[in-house]
Protein backbone atom coordinates (compact mmCIF):
# COMPACT_ATOMS: atom_id res chain seq x y z
CA UNK A 1 0.00 0.00 0.00
CA UNK A 2 2.98 2.29 1.00
CA UNK A 3 4.51 1.90 -2.58
CA UNK A 4 1.31 2.18 -4.27
CA UNK A 5 1.35 5.89 -2.58
CA UNK A 6 4.82 6.30 -3.34
CA UNK A 7 4.29 5.56 -6.93
CA UNK A 8 1.03 8.06 -6.97
CA UNK A 9 2.74 10.65 -5.40
CA UNK A 10 5.91 10.30 -7.45
CA UNK A 11 3.64 12.15 -10.25
CA UNK A 12 3.59 16.32 -9.94
CA UNK A 13 -0.12 15.72 -12.15
CA UNK A 14 -1.37 13.60 -9.18
CA UNK A 15 0.22 15.45 -6.11
CA UNK A 16 -1.39 18.58 -7.93
CA UNK A 17 -4.65 16.64 -8.15
CA UNK A 18 -4.71 15.39 -4.50
CA UNK A 19 -4.01 18.92 -3.23
CA UNK A 20 -6.83 20.67 -5.02
CA UNK A 21 -9.16 17.51 -5.00
CA UNK A 22 -9.00 17.33 -0.96
CA UNK A 23 -9.40 21.03 -0.62
CA UNK A 24 -12.11 21.61 -2.96
CA UNK A 25 -14.47 18.21 -1.39
CA UNK A 26 -14.01 19.39 2.14
CA UNK A 27 -16.03 23.01 0.85
CA UNK A 28 -17.80 21.05 -0.84
CA UNK A 29 -18.88 18.34 1.82
CA UNK A 30 -19.22 21.90 4.53
CA UNK A 31 -21.24 23.82 2.37
CA UNK A 32 -23.33 20.80 1.68
CA UNK A 33 -24.58 20.01 5.06
CA UNK A 34 -26.59 23.76 4.48
CA UNK A 35 -28.06 23.41 1.44
CA UNK A 36 -29.49 20.11 2.03
CA UNK A 37 -31.40 20.66 5.41
CA UNK A 38 -32.08 23.90 3.23
CA UNK A 39 -33.52 21.65 0.63
CA UNK A 40 -31.12 23.00 -2.64
CA UNK A 41 -29.54 19.91 -2.92
CA UNK A 42 -29.31 20.13 -6.86
CA UNK A 43 -28.04 23.81 -6.96
CA UNK A 44 -24.40 22.07 -7.46
CA UNK A 45 -25.85 20.75 -10.60
CA UNK A 46 -27.83 24.00 -11.62
CA UNK A 47 -24.29 26.41 -11.37
CA UNK A 48 -22.17 23.72 -12.65
CA UNK A 49 -24.24 23.62 -16.13
CA UNK A 50 -23.65 28.14 -15.69
CA UNK A 51 -20.09 27.18 -15.17
CA UNK A 52 -20.13 24.99 -18.32
CA UNK A 53 -21.56 28.06 -20.73
CA UNK A 54 -19.32 30.35 -19.09
CA UNK A 55 -16.27 28.00 -19.97
CA UNK A 56 -17.45 27.47 -23.30
CA UNK A 57 -18.07 31.25 -24.04
CA UNK A 58 -14.61 32.35 -22.72
CA UNK A 59 -13.07 29.67 -24.63
CA UNK A 60 -14.80 30.86 -27.98
CA UNK A 61 -13.65 34.60 -26.87
CA UNK A 62 -10.03 33.12 -25.76
CA UNK A 63 -10.61 34.06 -22.45
CA UNK A 64 -9.25 32.22 -18.95
CA UNK A 65 -12.32 30.28 -18.46
CA UNK A 66 -11.86 30.15 -14.30
CA UNK A 67 -11.46 34.04 -14.46
CA UNK A 68 -14.90 34.50 -16.49
CA UNK A 69 -16.65 31.50 -14.63
CA UNK A 70 -16.61 31.92 -11.60
CA UNK A 71 -17.79 35.97 -11.66
CA UNK A 72 -20.80 34.68 -13.84
CA UNK A 73 -21.94 32.01 -11.48
CA UNK A 74 -21.43 34.03 -8.74
CA UNK A 75 -23.75 36.52 -10.69
CA UNK A 76 -25.97 33.49 -11.15
CA UNK A 77 -26.32 31.84 -7.91
CA UNK A 78 -27.04 35.01 -6.17
CA UNK A 79 -29.85 36.17 -8.93
CA UNK A 80 -31.25 32.56 -7.91
CA UNK A 81 -30.94 32.73 -4.25
CA UNK A 82 -33.39 36.10 -4.97
CA UNK A 83 -35.83 34.15 -7.10
CA UNK A 84 -36.84 32.19 -4.85
CA UNK A 85 -36.87 34.29 -1.58
CA UNK A 86 -39.40 36.57 -3.19
CA UNK A 87 -41.09 33.77 -4.52
CA UNK A 88 -40.86 34.48 -7.69
CA UNK A 89 -40.62 30.69 -8.79
CA UNK A 90 -40.21 27.51 -6.86
CA UNK A 91 -36.17 26.34 -6.03
CA UNK A 92 -36.19 23.23 -7.89
CA UNK A 93 -37.89 25.08 -10.94
CA UNK A 94 -35.46 27.72 -11.04
CA UNK A 95 -32.65 25.47 -10.58
CA UNK A 96 -34.52 23.50 -13.43
CA UNK A 97 -34.41 26.04 -15.73
CA UNK A 98 -31.30 27.73 -15.27
CA UNK A 99 -29.78 24.26 -15.50
CA UNK A 100 -31.37 23.68 -19.33
CA UNK A 101 -30.61 26.85 -20.52
CA UNK A 102 -27.04 27.40 -19.68
CA UNK A 103 -26.15 24.08 -21.21
CA UNK A 104 -27.91 24.77 -24.00
CA UNK A 105 -26.03 27.85 -24.63
CA UNK A 106 -22.85 26.07 -23.91
CA UNK A 107 -23.49 23.45 -26.25
CA UNK A 108 -24.44 25.83 -29.26
CA UNK A 109 -21.61 28.07 -28.36
CA UNK A 110 -18.71 24.94 -28.78
CA UNK A 111 -20.75 23.36 -32.02
CA UNK A 112 -20.84 27.27 -33.28
CA UNK A 113 -17.49 28.03 -32.50
CA UNK A 114 -14.77 25.32 -31.59
CA UNK A 115 -17.11 22.45 -33.15
CA UNK A 116 -18.07 19.76 -31.06
CA UNK A 117 -14.59 17.72 -31.95
CA UNK A 118 -13.56 20.20 -28.53
CA UNK A 119 -12.74 17.83 -25.41
CA UNK A 120 -16.46 18.21 -24.44
CA UNK A 121 -16.33 15.00 -22.19
CA UNK A 122 -13.34 16.80 -19.89
CA UNK A 123 -16.29 19.53 -19.03
CA UNK A 124 -18.94 17.54 -18.38
CA UNK A 125 -17.34 14.65 -16.07
CA UNK A 126 -13.76 16.24 -15.07
CA UNK A 127 -10.48 16.44 -15.72
CA UNK A 128 -8.83 17.32 -12.96
CA UNK A 129 -5.19 15.44 -13.82
CA UNK A 130 -4.67 17.90 -16.69
CA UNK A 131 -5.16 20.92 -14.45
CA UNK A 132 -2.48 23.46 -15.00
CA UNK A 133 -0.02 25.35 -12.55
CA UNK A 134 -2.22 28.80 -12.77
CA UNK A 135 -5.19 26.51 -12.08
CA UNK A 136 -3.67 24.62 -9.00
CA UNK A 137 -2.65 28.16 -7.50
CA UNK A 138 -6.11 29.80 -8.28
CA UNK A 139 -8.09 27.26 -6.69
CA UNK A 140 -5.94 26.43 -3.87
CA UNK A 141 -5.99 30.12 -2.80
CA UNK A 142 -10.00 30.13 -3.35
CA UNK A 143 -10.61 27.16 -1.35
CA UNK A 144 -8.21 28.19 1.71
CA UNK A 145 -10.62 31.60 1.49
CA UNK A 146 -14.14 29.46 1.45
CA UNK A 147 -12.82 26.99 4.40
CA UNK A 148 -12.09 30.53 6.32
CA UNK A 149 -15.14 32.34 5.52
CA UNK A 150 -17.28 29.52 6.57
CA UNK A 151 -15.46 28.76 10.09
CA UNK A 152 -15.94 32.29 10.99
CA UNK A 153 -19.24 32.40 9.90
CA UNK A 154 -20.18 29.31 10.91
CA UNK A 155 -22.81 30.12 14.08
CA UNK A 156 -24.49 32.61 11.65
CA UNK A 157 -24.79 29.79 9.02
CA UNK A 158 -25.86 27.08 11.15
CA UNK A 159 -28.68 29.91 12.62
CA UNK A 160 -29.91 30.49 8.83
CA UNK A 161 -29.77 26.85 8.17
CA UNK A 162 -32.64 25.79 10.83
CA UNK A 163 -35.16 29.21 11.26
CA UNK A 164 -34.66 32.19 9.23
CA UNK A 165 -37.33 33.64 11.00
CA UNK A 166 -35.84 33.37 14.35
CA UNK A 167 -32.29 34.20 13.39
CA UNK A 168 -33.51 37.41 12.03
CA UNK A 169 -35.39 38.07 15.03
CA UNK A 170 -32.26 37.86 17.09
CA UNK A 171 -30.75 39.96 15.06
CA UNK A 172 -29.00 37.89 12.61
CA UNK A 173 -28.55 39.34 8.68
CA UNK A 174 -30.41 36.34 7.07
CA UNK A 175 -29.84 37.46 3.50
CA UNK A 176 -26.49 38.64 3.94
CA UNK A 177 -25.59 34.89 5.18
CA UNK A 178 -27.71 33.05 3.14
CA UNK A 179 -25.69 35.71 -0.04
CA UNK A 180 -22.43 34.30 1.35
CA UNK A 181 -23.88 30.79 1.77
CA UNK A 182 -24.39 31.03 -2.84
CA UNK A 183 -21.39 32.79 -3.12
CA UNK A 184 -18.92 30.37 -1.55
CA UNK A 185 -21.25 27.66 -3.09
CA UNK A 186 -20.64 29.44 -6.63
CA UNK A 187 -16.81 29.11 -6.16
CA UNK A 188 -16.48 25.69 -4.81
CA UNK A 189 -18.73 24.26 -8.12
CA UNK A 190 -16.53 25.97 -10.24
CA UNK A 191 -13.32 24.74 -9.21
CA UNK A 192 -14.93 21.56 -8.47
CA UNK A 193 -16.21 21.50 -12.26
CA UNK A 194 -12.61 20.66 -13.64
CA UNK A 195 -12.54 17.50 -10.92
CA UNK A 196 -15.90 16.24 -11.12
CA UNK A 197 -17.38 17.94 -14.34
CA UNK A 198 -20.51 19.63 -14.87
CA UNK A 199 -22.72 16.22 -14.46
CA UNK A 200 -20.91 14.98 -11.33
CA UNK A 201 -20.52 17.67 -9.13
CA UNK A 202 -23.66 17.89 -7.50
CA UNK A 203 -22.59 14.59 -5.69
CA UNK A 204 -19.38 16.49 -4.37
CA UNK A 205 -22.33 18.12 -2.30
CA UNK A 206 -25.24 15.62 -1.41
CA UNK A 207 -23.66 12.54 -1.05
CA UNK A 208 -21.41 13.33 2.41
CA UNK A 209 -24.19 15.53 3.99
CA UNK A 210 -26.54 12.87 2.99
CA UNK A 211 -24.22 10.08 4.45
CA UNK A 212 -23.44 11.59 7.64
CA UNK A 213 -27.04 11.89 8.18
CA UNK A 214 -27.92 7.74 8.24
CA UNK A 215 -25.84 8.15 11.67
CA UNK A 216 -25.29 11.69 13.33
CA UNK A 217 -28.37 13.61 14.24
CA UNK A 218 -26.19 17.41 15.78
CA UNK A 219 -25.40 20.26 13.37
CA UNK A 220 -22.09 19.68 14.07
CA UNK A 221 -21.21 15.99 13.75
CA UNK A 222 -22.63 15.91 10.48
CA UNK A 223 -20.45 18.53 9.76
CA UNK A 224 -17.09 16.90 11.09
CA UNK A 225 -18.04 13.59 9.19
CA UNK A 226 -18.90 15.29 5.99
CA UNK A 227 -15.94 16.27 5.76
CA UNK A 228 -13.83 14.00 6.26
CA UNK A 229 -16.34 11.19 4.04
CA UNK A 230 -15.73 13.85 1.57
CA UNK A 231 -11.61 13.58 1.88
CA UNK A 232 -11.65 9.95 2.61
CA UNK A 233 -14.02 9.05 -0.37
CA UNK A 234 -11.97 11.28 -2.98
CA UNK A 235 -8.62 9.93 -2.01
CA UNK A 236 -10.08 6.42 -2.30
CA UNK A 237 -11.84 7.09 -5.64
CA UNK A 238 -8.14 8.84 -6.69
CA UNK A 239 -6.57 5.48 -6.19
CA UNK A 240 -9.10 3.14 -7.49
CA UNK A 241 -8.97 5.59 -10.53
CA UNK A 242 -5.19 5.02 -10.85
CA UNK A 243 -5.52 1.45 -10.34
CA UNK A 244 -8.20 0.39 -12.83
CA UNK A 245 -7.81 3.10 -15.26
CA UNK A 246 -11.62 4.49 -14.61
CA UNK A 247 -12.60 7.76 -14.84
CA UNK A 248 -11.58 10.04 -11.47
CA UNK A 249 -14.81 11.83 -11.33
CA UNK A 250 -16.96 7.86 -11.72
CA UNK A 251 -14.51 6.41 -9.67
CA UNK A 252 -15.14 9.25 -7.14
CA UNK A 253 -19.19 9.14 -6.92
CA UNK A 254 -18.86 5.76 -6.79
CA UNK A 255 -16.78 5.40 -3.61
CA UNK A 256 -19.44 8.14 -2.33
CA UNK A 257 -22.48 5.48 -2.81
CA UNK A 258 -20.75 2.84 -1.57
CA UNK A 259 -19.95 4.55 1.81
CA UNK A 260 -23.43 6.14 1.66
CA UNK A 261 -24.91 1.99 1.41
CA UNK A 262 -23.00 1.47 3.88
CA UNK A 263 -23.78 3.70 6.46
CA UNK A 264 -27.33 3.40 5.81
CA UNK A 265 -27.00 -0.36 6.23
CA UNK A 266 -25.33 0.75 9.74
CA UNK A 267 -28.53 2.69 10.72
CA UNK A 268 -30.61 0.12 9.44
CA UNK A 269 -28.79 -2.74 11.99
CA UNK A 270 -28.68 -0.25 14.78
CA UNK A 271 -32.60 0.67 14.40
CA UNK A 272 -33.05 -3.62 14.84
CA UNK A 273 -30.88 -3.95 17.98
CA UNK A 274 -32.67 -0.62 19.65
CA UNK A 275 -29.76 1.30 19.19
CA UNK A 276 -30.56 5.20 19.14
Amino acid sequence: MIDLVIQIMSYPFMVRAFVVGILVSLCAALLGVSLVLKQYSMIGDGLSHVSYGALSIALACGIAPLKLSIPVVIVSAFFLLRMTENNKIKSDAAIAALSASTLAIGVSVTALTTGMTTDVCSYMFGSILAMTKEDVVLSVILSVLVLILFVFSYHNIFAVTFDENFSKATGVRVGWYNTLLSILTAVTIVLGMQMMGAMLISSLIIFPALTSMRLFKSFRAVIISSGVLSVVCFCVGMVVSYCVSTPAGASIVLVNLSFFLIFALIRKIREKIGVA
